[in-house]
Order: C-alpha cells, then structure tokens, then sequence
C-alpha cells in the first residue's frame, strides 16, 4: 500500500498550511495528520530495502519515519510541489544510514561495487519503463544474470550504499539544493520521541463520526491494511478507500475550521 496521488494533493495542501499557521496547537496537529496520511509511503520503502534482509521492517518503519518528519519540516512549498519526491530521498537516506551504520565495515570487491552500479542503472531504466520497484527477477533477466548474483550484490549494496549529504538535486524550478542544507544539525533523539509518542491526533478523532474513527484507529494505529479492514467490517475494499479518505479530509476540517476543542 502507498500513497494515492490525490493523497499527495491533499499532503502539499495541508503542508501549505502548516507553513503559514502561527498557532503552535494547529500545526501540531497538522503535522501529526501529514504522518497519518504518508506513513504508508514509509512502509512501502521500509519494506522494499528490507525485503532482501533480517532487518525486522518495524525498525526500518520507525527509522523511516524519522526521515518522513524531517521532510515535513524542511519541504519549502514555494520552491517545490513534490513533497512526495522530497520525502522519498530522506526517508530512503534515514534507512539506509541506519543499515550502513549496523554493516561490519568490509570493502566490497571491485566486481560487486561495478554490479552494483550497473544494477542500479538497470532499476533506473525499468522503473522509467514503467516498471516501478522491479523484482531481483526481473532486474536478472533484463542483465542476463543468474538471480542468485542479483541478490548477492544487492544485499551487499543496500548494506553500504547511502544517499550522500552533499548530493545536488533540482527541483521543478531548476533551483539546486543538497539534502544537507535541508536537514538541521540538532538532537536525533529529538526526532525519535516524537515518533514514539504514537502521533495522536486525540480530540479531533474523538470529534469523527464513529464509522470514520473505526477507519481510523483501524488502518493506522492497528496498521490493518484495506483488504482486512474490509473483512473486519464486512464491507468493500473500495468503501474502505473511499471512507479512509474522508476521514482524513474531516480530521483536516476539524484542525484547521474548529481548532480541535475537547470533547467531554
């Protein structure tokens, strides 16, 4: 499951306004629903760098997570419209150190260091193609290599390989930017104690009709996904979709329209 791109068009609207709002309550609150809302995106990179690895992906989902908050922090809508891709970079970078810095520190030969590159090449290519996260499969037949090589140079390779904090991208304006101007210098921790305090949005929930909150409490804080919300409620897959995404809009309403007041 990841984001849908209207899900990425309600995100930049609710970053918007978390960028202008100088009420602390609200953009608390807003922060805490773009996490909610993107947090399956995290999920999919969680599980496509540990899907080669022992890494538990509960880890990789916290570290990522990290990565996304970051990214919500730092996103500058006014020089760029794609959080999504943004948030992709540091969520994949903040895993990936994460691995790097539990790997034994062993220099990978010459030969798999030039697979590697050229294996990256081909996912590249595959994923303009159409094919989006190819399959160890699919990457084999498109080099004409055994698959077993593929999975041998790939779990080396996602265990050294980092996204570099000098490394320049270019967003839609042209303008350069390297992820070290937008990440802070500060306490990692800090970050870490805002994951784990579970990103609750209690009063505004609270304030959701009652088959919108059973979505809700459901698909993120007992992390079903759509097919078994569904045979939990007895109801469509797409009713869920649908649902889900009210919910989210009602919990935006509320944030920003009603200023989350306490239910008694």
């Amino acid at each position: 499951m990841t984001i849908t791109d209207e899900t990425a068009l309600q995100i930049n609207d609710w970053l918007v306004e978390y960028k202008k709002s100088t009420d602390e309550k609200k953009k608390m609150q807003l922060k805490n629903l773009i996490v909610i809302a993107a947090m399956p995106m995290v999920k999919k990179i969680a599980c496509s760098l540990a899907r080669r690895a022992t890494d538990p992906v509960d880890d990789l989902v916290q570290v990522g997570a990290l990565g996304l908050i970051k990214a919500i922090d730092f996103f500058d809508p006014t020089i760029s419209t794609k959080f999504k891709t943004y948030a992709s970079y540091l969520i994949t970078g903040e895993i990936r150190h994460y691995l790097r810095d539990k790997a034994s520190m062993i220099k990978a030969p010459r030969e798999i260091q030039e697979l590697a590159f050229r294996i990256n090449l081909v996912i590249k290519q595959l994923s303009e193609n159409g094919i989006e996260n190819p399959t160890n499969e699919q990457i084999a037949e498109a080099m004409a290599l055994p698959v077993k090589k593929i999975n041998d140079v790939i779990e080396v390779d996602r265990r050294k390989s980092t996204i570099s904090l000098d490394q320049t991208f270019v967003n839609n304006e042209e303008d350069c930017f390297s992820l070290a101007d937008k990440i802070p210098a500060g306490d990692y921790q800090e970050f870490l104690n805002f994951y784990e305090e579970k990103i609750m949005l209690t009063n505004a929930i609270k304030l959701l009709p009652k088959d919108y909150k059973e979505i809700v409490e459901l698909s993120y804080y007992e992390d079903l996904n759509q097919r078994e919300i569904a045979d939990r409620l007895e109801i469509s897959q797409m009713q869920v979709s649908r649902r889900l995404k009210r919910a989210l809009a009602e919990i935006y309403k509320i944030i920003t329209e009603n200023d989350t007041p306490e239910k008694e």
